[in-house]
């Protein structure tokens, strides 16, 4: 089966591209997150970690 769509592949002109921009995309994406995570402000990761924690909110039952 492997054989068969890495042939298909093959015959597909142009389609090399398609890998190394799926790289890109990934890597990009990971690089402005690990930015992000480097960069955020420590009250702002604490007051985020701690919405699920807080029951100071009047919660309207269904």
């Amino acid at each position: 089966m492997l054989k068969f769509v890495k042939n298909h592949m093959d015959s597909i002109a142009g389609i090399e591209i398609y890998p190394i921009i799926s790289l890109l995309i990934f890597f990009i994406f990971f690089v402005v997150l690990f930015w992000w995570v480097v960069t955020a402000k420590k009250d702002y990761i604490d007051t985020v970690s701690n919405i699920p924690l807080d029951n100071d909110q009047n919660h309207e039952e269904l």
